[in-house]
């Protein structure tokens, strides 16, 4: 197995994954290394193609199966050519290897099912106001696919009926290969290269596809996009990725969002966060100020003695969530002091300091006592 990849490896789960999180992680892979986000970056692209040759192979319970037997017995690697897109050397499941050594005696010989192909996936970016991720919104937009073929529903066939029982597989999808060895008789399945597992070929060919069973169309989707989607957020559409071969299921369209920053607020998951800068005076005496939420302002009352960055929690005044449930609104104050002062302002406060004791003022009261505790000085001198 030295010369084949790790494709567990190469999307970063353990062998024992299940199909979910080799799903997820596939998903997260890719978006990262998309070519539509690495233009230009080689290493990026070559990293893409393993990402999507690795799924291929543990997405299929079949090739996966076949995959991990070669893993756990690299000295069994010389059955037929090695591992490619048909699975282990051209089997296609576990009663095809032990048929092929065993002579049959596993079953693998029998009936196959006639495989079903599916298209790729598509993969557009959507950019989003703030409010529209944080309330939800409808969108609609179009974009350019192999779409299947309306007239032929996507086999490639007239009137999607106009053809005949493969001649080479019988109908099967598969053809076999016997063979004699020191160790037996051997029989080995592939697909059948004629009808490409399907067991029809076409007898007359779709005059509106020309036999393709697609055709490139730009096709137009609206999502209702729940409230509460964030950057790298994303929404799969099944069946409108690209036509599958010979009327197989196609891909799916997966939408990736991002969204634009807003002037006043910030997120942390579900909460909303706003810098409130108010005025010395507001800090120390309290106030009144209008603050804005999700859907409108409403009053604050800021308390007095209120500190520069103390943080104030509005509860159930967030973003809302598809599932269920309401994040906060974070109020941070941050106080603004006075950049520039007339002759007659900087007197007043002066006077106004001078009347204030270094107890009125908690942590400046701390900070002159430990500093006197520990250097024998005091640090503010009235």
């Amino acid at each position: 197995m030295a010369d084949k990849k790790n494709y567990y490896e190469i999307l970063g789960v353990d062998k024992k994954a299940t199909a979910d999180e080799i799903k997820s992680a596939y998903r997260k892979l890719a978006m990262k290394y998309h070519p539509d986000r690495n233009q230009g970056n080689a290493e990026a692209a070559e990293k893409f193609k393993e990402i999507n040759e690795a799924h291929e192979t543990l997405s299929d319970q079949q090739k996966r199966a076949a995959y991990d037997y070669e893993l756990e017995h690299p000295g069994m690697g010389g059955f037929g050519g090695g591992f490619g897109g048909g699975g282990f050397g051209g089997f296609e499941d576990l009663g095809d290897i032990f048929s092929n050594i065993f002579g049959g005696g596993f079953g693998g010989g029998g009936a196959r099912t006639q495989r079903t192909e599916v298209g790729e996936d598509i993969q557009r970016e959507m950019t989003l106001s703030f409010m529209d991720a944080v309330k939800g919104c409808k969108k609609t937009f179009s974009y350019m696919r192999n779409e299947p073929c309306a007239s032929c529903r996507g086999t490639g066939a007239k009137n999607g009926t106009e053809y005949e029982t493969c001649g080479k597989c019988k109908g099967s999808g598969v053809i076999q290969q016997v063979q004699n060895t020191m160790f037996g008789r051997t029989i080995r399945q592939s697909v059948c290269p004629d009808c490409g597992g399907t067991g029809k070929s076409i007898k007359e060919k779709c005059p509106e596809c020309k036999g393709k069973g697609a055709q490139r169309k730009e096709t137009t989707v609206t999502l209702d996009i729940p409230a509460g989607v964030d950057n790298n957020s994303y929404m799969t559409k099944k069946g409108y990725g690209q036509a599958a071969p010979r009327g197989g299921i196609p891909g799916n369209l997966i939408v990736v969002f991002r969204v634009e920053p807003h002037k006043i607020f910030k997120r942390e998951g579900f909460n909303l966060i706003i810098d409130l800068p108010i005025s010395y005076k507001t800090a120390v005496l309290g106030g009144t100020v209008k603050v804005p939420s999700v859907d409108d302002t409403f009053e604050f009352t800021v308390p007095e003695g209120t500190q520069n960055g103390q943080v104030f929690t509005m509860r159930g005044k967030g973003i809302r969530s598809a599932r269920g449930g309401t994040g906060n609104l974070l109020i941070r104050v941050l106080v603004e002091i006075p950049t520039r002062l007339s002759r007659e302002q900087k007197r007043s406060l002066e006077k106004f300091d001078e009347q204030l004791e270094l107890k009125q003022q908690e942590r400046m009261k701390r900070y002159s006592d430990n500093v006197e505790a520990l250097y024998g000085d005091k640090p503010y001198q009235k």
